[in-house]
Order: structure tokens, then sequence, then C-alpha cells
């Protein structure tokens, strides 16, 4: 049983430590979407491996038409439609070729990015464990919490942050760019009249 101050571990480590392939390609999807270190591709990794193990067996029920099986294949896809890794109207088979960036993309220091919250996905790290990030006004302070598709919509910064401020040095230059869009607009717009 374990003692329950100590959880285990919710990931699984490659088998082999020296493959210079996989150390390749985890060092860049560490450095891609700004994870802190490779325990953090690993738990995707095992996530990804726990989706396709269930869809597998899932497969075989299916094929002997077992009803519970059916159930459960539409459950699966169902909660993977609400984590926006699959299209709706997917199949078991969309499963199997799904791949770990699927599973990693719907983080939320991926999706603050993505969102313009943050400059880097580093600095969209940094924002969430300090509190700025909220979902729908609850403030979320895990990086790799699974945002799913009715969440996406509501990401944005806590009420009592100070990045809500559009002059904050520390808000990205995009939010800069489209105020002097505005602002370039308006003065073209104020010229026009004033010719007229």
């Amino acid at each position: 049983m374990g003692k329950p101050k100590f959880s285990r571990k919710k990931y699984e480590t490659p088998s082999h430590p020296w493959q210079e392939d996989r150390i390749k390609a985890e060092n860049e999807l560490v450095k891609k979407y700004g994870l802190k270190n490779k325990k953090e591709v690993w738990k995707a990794r095992t996530k990804l491996r726990t989706f396709r193990g269930q869809t597998r067996e899932l497969l075989a029920k299916v094929k002997s038409e077992d009803v519970q099986g059916k159930k459960e294949s539409e459950q699966l896809i169902v909660h993977l439609n609400r984590l926006n890794i699959l299209p709706p109207n997917s199949s078991l088979d969309d499963v199997l070729a799904l791949d770990i960036e699927s599973v990693l993309s719907r983080r939320l220091q991926t999706l603050s990015y993505l969102k313009g919250l943050a400059n880097t996905p580093d600095q969209a790290r940094q924002l969430i464990i300090h509190g700025h990030i909220a979902i729908s006004d609850r403030r979320v302070t895990i990086p790799g919490y699974m945002v799913t598709k009715d969440e996406e919509e509501q990401i944005g910064y806590t009420k009592d942050s100070p990045l809500n401020d559009a002059m904050h040095p520390a808000r990205p230059k995009a939010d800069f760019k489209s105020t002097s869009i505005i602002k370039k607009t308006k003065q073209e717009d104020t010229k026009k009249e004033e010719k007229m």
C-alpha cells in the first residue's frame, strides 16, 4: 500500500538510459515546450501510453462485440475530445495515431503562451507558478494542468495580478503591438476626418 505521505510516481522512466536518438528528441521537446526537465516528457509519454493501452484492450473487446467494450470506447473518445486531443467523430484507430506533442500541447503552460499571455514558454511557466494565470477566475499554479476544450477560452490573468495593466513591462510585446495598431488606426481616422 505504501505511505500516504509519499505518493507513487506518475511516470515511467525509459528502459535504457543512454539512447542518443531518444535523448535528442527529449531535449528538443524540453526546449520547445519550456519544460522544467525530462520528467515532464516522461509524464506525458506515460499518459499517452495509458491511452494507447486502453485503446488496444478496447479494440479487442469491440471486435468480440462486447457491449461494455463499446460503451468504454465511446467514453474514452469523449474524454479525449473533451481534452481537445482528438477531434469529434474520431475512432479508436485515431487514438493509436496520437503522438506525445498532442498531449504536451494541451498543457496550461503551452496554451497560455500560445494565447499571448507570455513572451516565451519559460515565462508562461513562471507566471503560472507565481499565480498570475487563472482559468475562469480560478487561480491555477500547475504548469502541467491539462486544459479542457471548455476551459481553453477562459485562460487569462488573475484579477489581482499586476499584469492586468496593459503598460506593465512584463506583458508580452504582442499586446503593445495591438495597442499601437489601435492607436495608429485612430490617428489615421482623425486625419481622414480633418481632411474632409
